[in-house]
């Protein structure tokens, strides 16, 4: 891998879910040749408490997320991204701000965990799986030779990523 640090942007619709797990996972697995982001169309205005819970109990960095707008990404002096994935199915359907630098873009759709009903163990069980799926794509995509690949085969790998296991088509479902 070169030297080149990649600015990484995970888009979802609340960013208070799989967002943040992407974020913090990549952090941490990215071993310093990304800087990761995430951001909502729509944020919930907080961070899941069980999406904290879940990078804490998964020796992820868990401290200092905050729920964002991509709109604070699309102002002058934000960071150049270079990569642009969406983990969530209304957000890959939505119409994006206008990216500087015409970053990369691929859709890592995800089941959202915050949207589990039933027992707290239910719950964490689905946290902890969408955590699962985001670091399998995640580590997918750190060991892709991103210096030396090609535009179109670059474009191709994303979207294979993004269906690995757990992955949702665009009616929500999990394929």
């Amino acid at each position: 891998m070169s030297d080149k640090v990649y600015n990484v942007l995970f888009l979802c619709t609340g960013n208070s879910a799989r967002s943040i797990l992407a974020e913090s996972i990549l952090q941490k697995e990215g071993g310093g040749h990304f800087n990761a982001y995430s951001a909502g169309s729509h944020p919930k205005g907080e961070v899941h408490p069980l999406s904290l819970k879940t990078l804490s109990a998964l020796g992820y960095p868990h401290e200092g997320f905050r729920s964002k707008s991509w709109d604070e990404f699309a102002e002058p002096g934000a960071p150049e991204f270079d990569f642009v994935f969406t983990v969530c199915d209304n957000a890959a359907g939505e119409t994006c701000p206008l990216w500087i630098g015409h970053p990369m873009t691929a859709h890592w759709g995800v089941e959202d965990p915050a949207a589990v009903e039933g027992t707290a163990f239910e719950q964490e069980r689905a946290f902890a799986e969408a955590a699962r799926y985001l670091k399998n794509r995640i580590v997918a995509f750190t060991n892709l030779p991103l210096a030396s690949i090609d535009k179109m085969a670059l474009e191709t790998k994303l979207k294979q990523i993004g269906t690995m296991e757990g992955s949702t088509n665009p009616d929500g479902k999990v394929a």
